[in-house]
């Protein structure tokens, strides 16, 4: 299935399980699946479909296996249905011999399953305000615990190659007697305060935190958000995005666009990074480990970003209520690869091969039209399976391979063959009112702005702009922002109206004396053409108003 179509037959080495399905997931090497009916939870051998483990849990909804797949990890929802005191809801279970290793609390599926090192020689869960590691899977005793308030995120990190264990925490305390969040890094398992974190980040304006760790863990990406943005500016609240590395350096991502924060994801090459943002069309920027944009996709339908496996290959799709577009880009030469349309779209997966894509339209998100397709990345789609009518899908996934197992391959521009086709968007001119089909396109005609890609590199034709620039176009949008919302019910004067004389553009920044001056001049006009009026009806006018100027 990863080198080309699957062949959607039985295969009577392993046969279909009759039940429907709960819980799926796959081991980090893809070597182990396991499973769960709502009867048995069962692990089988990828590679010959041999059953090693049946375990009887029927409430299952979770499951995980630890990086080295020595152990897998169940959850179930805590309840206190038959036991007023609660039962333990989270199993530890040794892959290889099917016993119980431990049964530990867990309310909260947030934060469900411990969190290990690559190599498996650390472990760590959050229980209340601590966290708790383990040693070498000795789930039995505490090595070693960190005091924290409101830990909101936590990430082991243990890079390939690199012999140091890293302790992502983020710590947010929202409006608490003013104190700021933070985002402190720690080399396991030394935990002797702020002054023994590796980098320390402050920052305010921060209700939530999530984080991104680049794949080599020498950076990472915070996003901080709060629910209401203060100057009205915006309805979805405000966003920042902060850069912070294992040197303690730090930077605010400039973003040249208000509105909110889609997706942020690290480049496989742990040297760039891709954010999409701001209000529809959203924007799309790579960014380098200074924090400089070095690609601007312009603005599009989008609110994701998916790197191919390899990072060779950038996918900017709009989801969810949007309508399914997806742009393919090769990231070497930042050229557009094909622009497939893919509607109804509940989930995008990376092939390991880094050519083949999957989406999938699944419940509960969407309880209809239930499927998933499988395209090359240049646009032609291969494969189509369509759920049967009273049938629901709720998850697809590749088959994970050890890294190393595909090497990147040249990005090619050809769409592949295949008797289903592209899905190619047809070029179609944008509506436009009548009044207006027959005049030139011009900016005032469009329903909203559209910008270009542009190369932001070195060398380019487009240079980035100061921070102060940055800064100043970031006022102007929202002082524009709060004065359109202000007055919502504001009609625009229809294309056919002849132009009043006495309107004044709300976005006026000239002289004050001039504008006062004009406003006299019209006031003056206006009385002179109501004098005609009345004159032509047959009304006398008195002297002054005839031989002496209007005042």
């Amino acid at each position: 299935m990863l080198q080309g179509v699957p062949v959607c037959k039985d295969d009577p080495a392993f046969p279909r399980d009759p039940r429907q399905g709960r819980v799926m997931s796959f081991s980090k090497d893809g070597s182990l699946f396991g499973w769960g009916n709502g009867q048995k939870v069962s692990v089988l051998r990828s590679k010959d479909s041999e059953v090693l483990q049946t375990l009887d849990l029927p409430k299952t909804t979770m499951l995980q296996f630890s990086p080295l797949n020595t152990i897998l990890v169940t959850w179930q929802p805590y309840t206190t249905a038959d036991n007023p005191q609660g039962d333990s809801n989270l199993q530890l279970w040794d892959v290889q011999t099917g016993a119980l290793l431990k049964s530990l609390y867990q309310k909260k599926l947030e934060g469900w399953s411990p969190c290990w090192s690559e190599d498996e020689k650390l472990a760590v869960r959050s229980v209340n305000n601590e966290l708790h590691f383990f040693e070498n899977n000795d789930f039995n005793t505490i090595a070693n615990k960190l005091h924290m308030q409101k830990v909101s995120d936590y990430i082991l990190l243990n890079p390939p190659g690199c012999g140091v264990v890293f302790l992502q925490v983020a710590v947010c305390v929202p409006g608490s007697k003013g104190a700021p969040s933070f985002v402190r890094i720690y080399q396991y398992p030394n935990f002797g305060g702020p002054s023994a974190a590796l980098a320390n980040k402050s920052f305010f304006k921060a209700d939530r935190v999530s984080m991104e760790w680049n794949k080599k863990g020498t950076a990472v990406l915070v996003t901080a958000s709060v629910d209401v943005d203060k100057s009205g500016a915006s309805y979805y609240g405000e966003q920042n995005l902060h850069y912070l590395d294992i040197k303690g350096e730090g930077a605010v991502v400039q973003l040249p666009k208000n509105g909110p924060i889609y997706d942020v994801v690290w480049s496989p090459t742990s040297t760039e990074f891709c954010v999409v943002y701001g209000f529809m069309p959203a924007k799309a920027t790579v960014y380098n480990l200074k924090c400089d944009p070095v690609f601007d996709f312009g603005t599009g339908p989008r609110n994701a970003a998916y790197y191919s496996p390899q990072g060779n290959i950038l996918v900017l799709a709009g989801f969810g209520n949007l309508r399914g577009q997806m742009e393919v880009w090769d990231v070497k030469k930042y050229k557009q690869v094909s622009k497939p349309q893919v509607p109804d779209s509940t989930h995008f997966f990376w092939c390991p091969d880094g050519e083949h894509i999957v989406t999938a339209t699944c419940s509960p998100r969407l309880r209809v039209s239930n499927g998933y397709k499988i395209w090359h990345y240049t646009g032609t789609l291969l494969h189509k399976e369509e759920t049967p009518a009273g049938k629901e899908l709720w998850e697809v996934r590749w088959q994970p391979s050890p890294a190393g197992t595909f090497p990147e391959r040249p990005v090619k521009y050809q769409a592949a063959p295949s008797p289903l086709g592209s899905t190619q968007p047809t070029t179609t001119q944008a509506y436009r009112p009548p009044a207006m089909r027959n005049q030139p396109a011009t900016a005032s005609t469009k329903l909203h702005e559209e910008e270009a890609p542009q190369d932001m590199r070195p060398g380019s034709d487009r240079q980035p702009v100061s921070k102060a620039a940055l800064k100043n176009q970031k006022k102007r949008e929202a002082k524009k922002a709060s004065k359109q919302e202000a007055k919502p019910d504001a009609a625009e004067p229809h294309s056919n109206s002849a132009p009043n004389p006495n309107s004044q553009s709300a976005e006026s920044c000239g002289d004050p004396e001039t504008d006062k001056k004009i406003k006299n001049l019209k006031k003056k006009l206006k009385a002179i053409e109501e004098l005609k009026e009345q004159q032509a009806s047959g009304k006398t006018l008195q002297k002054n108003q005839v031989s002496h100027p209007v005042t």
